[in-house]
């Protein structure tokens, strides 16, 4: 049984209103100052817990009730802030946006389960007394989420942000922080958002020192502390995690390319006794020694194209382990580096298709039906997950059964030892699939050494 204290929720009333600087912003300004501070972000998003990582120097967390179950939002939110003085929440999209098929799935929907305050992100470039109803609407929609207050964000003007403030005050909502316009805040982004922390980790460092320094000038930190302490101690059961199965080494790929994955899932493979080895298919020239199974989830291949097909003794190597049965499982990115080739340029070779980046988003939560036995479960098995990428992979392969409110269809590559989809799939709520990966590991490090 575990605990949750101090804790609050950093939304937006859409996505795109800075609330991203918001959060990442306050936890370096408040670790700056030598508070304890953790993070966690609402929803499937791999890219924004990087930056929330660097800003506080722990690892970033994701908290999804439809990849993980309602149930598992408190536990998870726990482990987070397990240690810290306080835990801050980045929203996802709008304070009430989420999935179609009205799963619980928003930041409202994750603010109520925590019973956190939330602190509203408002975009105030455009407008001034008409601020006020707005607040009053995001504030009054859903009598769960207790509107803390606002931060108010790319303010043009000392007079623009008296104007806001007066609208405020006569609704009798707390003005938390007010930015100004600021292009020095603004981050580099492309087709998936943010550019991830991994590519250029010293650029992002220093622009979180002056990042905290506006929000300890534009924010009230006390306040915002404050808020934090009035969310209710509640009481929390543990994360679910495997029991341990036995030991095996997983190299998992890393590096610039290679950045999309959950903190959540390593530590359920670790639970179930694996090794977790990185290495970077940019430089390194085999799989780390002693190799028994091989993790490489998303990223963006795609960008470092080139540099991946010159590594050529990596590409050759990893494609005869993984067709001489090494235990593989690659999410979207991953897939990419294991096909044919990728943009026209060769990749490992292992998996059967081609992969092209085009112009047309594929973004949603999944149900996949597993089509045939798999290392990470057998036949008929039911995973939930979520799709987001540009690339498309041909022939798409048949491994799952995708299916979502929008229609069903085919997608991956699957053999006993071989898993390799665009499927992301996170373990806070059923770590099944990482126990039978291990499993898989271990059996296959076994008949190696019978062998």
């Amino acid at each position: 049984m575990n605990t949750l204290g101090p804790r609050l929720v950093i939304a937006g009333v859409s996505s795109g209103v800075g609330k991203t600087t918001v959060a990442t912003g306050l936890l370096a300004a408040l670790a700056a100052r030598g508070t304890s501070v953790a993070a966690a972000k609402v929803g499937p998003d791999f890219i924004d817990p990087g930056y929330h990582a660097l800003a506080c120097g722990r690892p970033g967390r994701n908290l999804d009730p439809w990849l993980c179950g309602p149930a598992a939002v408190g536990p998870l939110a726990a482990r987070a802030g397990r240690g810290a003085d306080l835990l801050v929440v980045e929203g996802v999209m709008g304070l009430y946006d989420g999935a179609a098929d009205a799963t619980p799935s928003s930041t409202a929907d994750v603010a109520a389960a925590l019973a956190a305050p939330v602190v509203l992100v408002v975009d105030a470039s455009a407008m001034s007394a008409s601020v006020a109803a707005m607040v009053r609407g995001y504030r009054d929609h859903d009598e769960r989420v207790r509107l803390a207050g606002v931060v108010l964000n790319r303010v043009g003007s000392a007079g623009h942000e008296q104007l806001l403030r007066d609208a405020l005050d006569a609704l009798g909502v707390a003005v938390l922080g007010c930015l100004h316009r600021d292009d020095a805040l603004t981050w580099r982004d492309r087709h998936l958002g943010l550019v991830p922390v991994a590519e250029d980790t010293s650029a992002v460092r220093s622009s979180l020192g002056l990042l905290a320094a506006r929000i300890a000038t534009g924010c009230d930190l006390d306040a915002l502390v404050a808020v934090a302490g009035t969310a209710p101690t509640m009481p929390v059961d543990d994360v679910v995690l495997p029991d341990p199965i036995g030991r095996c080494r997983i190299a998992v790929a890393g590096g610039p390319a290679f950045t999309f994955a959950y903190r959540d899932n390593l530590d359920a493979l670790e639970a179930a006794g694996a090794e977790l080895v990185p290495f970077d298919p940019l430089v390194d020239a085999a799989l780390p020694d002693g190799t028994d199974g091989l993790l490489a989830g998303g990223g963006f291949p795609e960008v470092f194209g080139e540099s991946l097909a010159a590594n050529t003794p990596l590409l050759a190597r990893t494609r005869a382990r993984v067709l001489a049965g090494l235990p593989t499982w690659a999410e979207c990115g991953g897939l990419l580096w294991l096909a044919d080739r990728l943009d026209g340029r060769p990749m490992v070779g292992a998996v059967a298709t081609e992969g092209t980046l085009g112009d047309r988003l594929v973004l949603g939560y999944r149900h996949a039906a597993l089509r045939c036995d798999t290392p990470v479960g057998p036949q008929g098995t039911i995973l939930r997950g979520h799709e987001f990428h540009y690339s498309t992979c041909a022939p798409a392969g048949t491994a799952v059964r995708l299916a979502s409110r929008f229609g069903e269809r085919d997608d991956g590559f699957a053999t006993p030892r071989l898993f390799a989809t665009y499927l992301h799939h996170h373990a806070g709520g059923d770590p099944s699939p990482e126990a039978a990966f291990v499993r898989t590991c271990v059996e296959a490090k076994a008949a190696a050494c019978s062998g």
